[in-house]
């Protein structure tokens, strides 16, 4: 059964025109996705925006994945020994329905929809994607969080035995990343479970990541195992491991520079080292849909 879905068309949302063309070849491929898994429309372009969608090689063979390596080709190679089916999620804290969950029975109550999202990361290289995945409020709300829940906080997979990154001391394991209730909520903040038209690979989450799109991409936590409903906010991975360079919110904002970098100009992934930069946007270009959520807030204070 296909279900078409079509999102309110975002400022910084675009789809390449190839995608478009290939709609035949998009659907066989998506055919691959878990059972229970419904089909999307294509997500709609913004002629406004002059940007390509990345080649889905440059996504799926440079990433950070420090659960496997801190080399950004290697996880490519090493996350394939990652099983991810089958594959649960542990829901805790501060909700009506807490308890284990499997990803098939969360996939059969979200229906799939593609969003063509750009994401940017804090080295200053960003790259235009069509996701596959559900809004994360979608997901959130079956659990029926209690008033108390202020913060959703999400931790990464631990199994030091295949994720031969965490044997290393370079960060606290397991992965642990969290969101503000109303960013959690917001209609762009999205559950991922593929890209590209077919399932996600490991090195880009599998099987079930965040995407944020107006923050830096470290706050996109992959392969999760369990959401906690908080009413404190938690503790995050590179925040507590270097909260002078990395705040909790994690906006994209070019007026704040990294401590060793500008972030100010970004290079898109896959150009050439002499190709000209481009000027990086607040809120990464979603500044429209977000802004109104840090009202008030000084952002050089709450990075």
């Amino acid at each position: 059964m296909l279900i078409k879905i079509k999102p309110n068309i975002l400022s910084s949302e675009i789809t390449d025109r190839a995608v478009f063309e290939s709609r035949r070849e998009f659907i066989k491929a998506a055919a691959v996705l878990s059972a229970g898994v419904m089909l999307p429309g294509l997500a709609q372009a913004d002629s406004s925006a002059n940007l390509q969608v990345t080649d889905r090689n440059d996504v799926a063979n440079y990433t950070n994945y420090y659960e496997f390596s801190t080399n950004k080709h290697d996880s490519t190679i090493l996350a394939q020994a990652l099983k991810t089916k089958p594959w649960s999620v542990e829901v805790v804290g501060e909700a009506e329905k807490t308890g284990v969950y499997n990803l098939e029975d969360i996939l059969k109550d979200n229906p799939v929809q593609e969003r063509v999202y750009r994401f940017r990361c804090v080295e200053a290289w960003s790259m235009v994607v069509p996701w596959l995945g559900f809004p994360l409020a979608d997901m959130l709300k079956r659990f029926k969080p209690t008033s108390k829940a202020k913060f959703v906080e999400f931790t990464t997979l631990y199994n030091p035995e295949v994720m031969v990154g965490q044997r290393s001391n370079v960060l606290s394991w397991p992965y642990v990343e969290g969101l503000r209730m109303d960013e959690a909520m917001h209609p762009l903040t999205m559950m991922v479970t593929g890209m590209y038209g077919k399932e996600l690979p490991n090195q880009n989450g599998a099987p079930l990541r965040l995407i944020v799109p107006w923050k830096y991409g470290f706050k996109s936590i992959k392969a999760i195992v369990k959401i906690r409903f908080r009413e404190n906010m938690p503790g995050t991975t590179w925040h507590k491991s270097a909260p002078h360079e990395y705040g909790f919110y994690a906006n994209v904002n070019p007026e704040v520079p990294h401590p060793r970098w500008s972030q100010s100009r970004e290079r898109v992934l896959g150009s050439s080292i002499f190709a000209s930069k481009r000027n990086t946007e607040k809120f990464n270009g979603y500044g429209a849909e977000v802004a109104a959520l840090y009202s008030g807030m000084d952002l050089t204070k709450y990075f």
